[in-house]
């Protein structure tokens, strides 16, 4: 199972999110994973991670 969370920060003319993505381990543990990419690139990073 892995969930995720999106937090936008906007700097400037770019529009910058923090992409974070969490999920379960054969062994029951969890890993998270964090990344900054732009907004529209979000649903790509997701899917690829």
């Amino acid at each position: 199972m892995a969930k995720k969370a999106v937090a936008t920060l906007q700097t400037g003319s770019n529009k910058l999110t923090k992409v974070i993505k969490m999920s379960k381990k054969k062994h029951g543990s969890y890993s998270f994973v964090e990344s900054m990419v732009s907004s529209n690139q979000v649903d790509k990073w997701l899917k690829s991670h």
